[in-house]
């Protein structure tokens, strides 16, 4: 598992149309969606004493999150771990299918000890003795953007909604309500960020800050 920097900042939508036409002139929009655009839906996972959103709100050093996510709407569905570590984050996935997501929604994780893949494996595990489980959807439209020197990839997220206490992750008319009124900046890059991505992603009076759209997300439940 290999950990990449990562700086996170909250902005507001009236940021966005300087922001976007700088990080134009140096950077290229990522390959997926039209123009580097997509929607994603996730539907994270927690403990029945919400441990990972509790993690969150103190600022443990070393954390992790469990998530079932769909890029697009498309038929690729991935489960994901994300780990922080004093700072640093790291990803690993895994692709599940439809009929496996709708075995684990039901209850049902037989399938899960035999599929072959760790990260399935571990969340089994992890289900049987953290009990975790499906607790809310986050869905977002993100404008992505990468630059190959430092590996660095920005993205900007808007229109974050929540599907309240529903974890019909895979229904395509799943009702979701607006939860954060925000233009969420990530940057996220190995050993060093270039220059010109630094400056580009510079807003004045913005700083670098936690904000999690997991925990917005569950501010109604």
């Amino acid at each position: 598992m290999e950990f990449r920097h990562e700086w996170k900042h909250e902005l507001s939508p009236g940021d966005l149309p300087a922001l976007r036409s700088r990080l134009r002139a140096v950077a290229a929009p990522d390959s997926h969606g039209r123009s580097g655009v997509y929607q994603i839906r996730s539907l994270y996972f927690d403990t029945p004493t919400d441990r990972a959103l509790r993690e969150k709100i103190d600022g443990v050093a070393r954390r992790e999150k469990f998530r079932l996510r769909r890029y697009g709407g498309g038929s690729l569905i991935r489960l994901e771990k994300k780990s922080k570590l004093n700072g640093l984050c790291a990803k690993e996935q895994t692709p599940v299918t439809e009929e496996e997501v709708r075995a684990l929604l039901s209850g049902d994780t037989d399938w899960m000890r035999s599929s072959g893949r760790d990260l399935v494996w571990e969340l089994y595990l992890k289900m049987n003795t953290q009990l975790l489980r499906p607790r809310v959807i986050v869905e977002y439209t993100r404008e992505a953007y990468v630059y190959a020197p430092g590996n660095v990839r920005v993205t900007l997220d808007t229109n974050i909604r929540t599907g309240l206490r529903s974890t019909d992750f895979l229904a395509p008319d799943c009702v979701t309500i607006p939860a954060a009124d925000a233009v969420v900046l990530e940057v996220k890059w190995d050993a060093y960020l270039p220059g010109c991505i630094r400056s580009a992603v510079q807003v004045e009076g913005r700083r670098t800050a936690a904000f999690s759209k997991y925990a917005v997300c569950r501010r109604y439940g």
